[in-house]
């Protein structure tokens, strides 16, 4: 692996946006869930297919190119895998049935799963000194894509109707002719000759046991964040709110995500991480709960404040892993992203169930806690870089 000091601008901008290109068409499928329904007359049971396909794909497909971006030195995985989603996820909007759209969605889902091990184990390799602030730039590329993205295929479908939609891939096949020119070849670490066990051995090798620690405290960290975000718009909107509010409140949320992830990024340059992973995941409850009881129109301070530190660490766990594993860039990208979200979002079923039973408001209560339980594995990491 050649190791470079200085910050390369032009390709840490590049790789940010495939992450926000990517980001932004996967985003278009939630918000129109209420328009297939209407025009394909679809079941909840095919709602719930469709939502838990894009879950199951994000679970299995990002580790698995995790692993083949380490071994192959390709830019394949990146361009091939923002094509699909720039092209599959606008072609939603003719799918004349079910199985149609169900197969477009896919293959988007798998595309946006396909580049984002390779894009986040290339990025420490052109961020220089200042790695924490290049990684939580290339997160907020992804965040801020997840709040603007609803709001524009809600306008845009609203202004020129669902059938107009594949025009909306021509912004994403500029950007890939961008993409082409400037993102250099990946750069390749050597393990061609090592089967899955022996990479997992050559890149985890002494390490597995924090990288395994931190994995959890991702896992537990999305489980409490997608539930909050999953659910809270139900309970705005059985308590009275309207959907233009639900819509902002949830824009807020995530949007206070994206700031925090600058400000947690940049600060890891200097404090270190542990520091800051156990300060965010101790506030982070008092900060869902807040968010969670907040009456009136104290509710939009509350969603900012728990969007704030729910989402802070994110980039975080992916640059800890890779400093710990820089042979396994990718692979534990993957690790830190694909898979602790698919678990995260696998989880969603099982509160939707103690929610039908208990309450909405009664079980996202008792999920808020969750953060507190990460910091014992958090006390447990190891310290890094300025922090040692």
């Amino acid at each position: 692996m050649t190791k470079n000091t200085k910050l390369n601008v032009k390709v840490v901008t590049a790789l940010t946006l495939v992450h926000f290109t990517g980001d932004f068409y996967s985003s278009f499928t939630s918000p129109l869930l209420p328009v297939y329904v209407d025009k394909l007359a679809l079941s909840m049971t095919q709602v719930g297919l469709l939502t838990g396909m894009i879950r199951l794909l994000a679970f299995v497909v990002q580790p698995c190119v995790g692993y083949l971006a380490d071994r192959y030195q390709t830019r394949s995985f990146i361009l091939w895998g923002v094509f699909l989603s720039v092209v599959c996820i606008p072609f939603s909007g003719i799918a004349p049935n079910f199985y149609v759209l169900l197969a477009v969605l896919a293959a988007g889902s798998a595309g946006s799963s396909m580049f984002h091990p390779s894009v986040t184990g290339m990025l420490p390799l052109y961020a220089g000194n200042r790695k924490g602030l290049c990684m939580s730039i290339f997160n907020t590329g992804g965040t801020f894509s997840f709040a603007v993205g609803p709001v524009f295929i809600s306008w845009y479908v609203g202004r020129f109707g669902l059938e107009n939609m594949p025009w909306t891939m021509v912004m994403g096949l500029l950007g890939i002719i961008y993409f082409l020119k400037v993102i250099p070849m990946p750069v390749s670490e050597g393990m061609q000759n090592y089967g899955f066990i022996g990479s997992l051995k050559e890149s985890l090798g002494a390490v597995w046991k924090p990288i395994a620690l931190i994995w959890v405290v991702m896992v537990l960290r999305a489980i409490a964040g997608q539930s909050f975000i999953t659910f809270m718009p139900v309970h705005l909107a059985q308590t009275g709110y309207d959907l233009i509010s639900v819509g902002f409140i949830v824009s807020l949320f995530i949007l206070a995500g994206t700031f925090s992830g600058l400000i947690s990024g940049s600060l890891s340059d200097s404090m270190g991480f542990k520091r800051i992973f156990f300060m965010a995941h101790l506030l982070m409850t008092p900060a869902l709960l807040l968010y969670l009881f907040a009456p009136g129109d104290f509710v939009y301070a509350g969603a900012f404040v728990g969007g704030f530190f729910a989402l802070s660490t994110m980039p975080l766990g992916v640059l800890m892993a890779q400093n710990l594993a820089p042979k396994g860039r990718s692979m534990v990208s993957s690790l830190m992203m694909g898979l602790a979200y698919g678990l995260g979002g696998l989880a969603s079923p099982i509160v939707g169930k103690l929610a039908d039973i208990y309450s909405i408001k009664t079980v996202l209560f008792w999920v808020a806690f969750i953060p507190l339980i990460t910091l014992i594995p958090i006390a447990k990491f190891p310290r890094l870089g300025k922090e040692a």
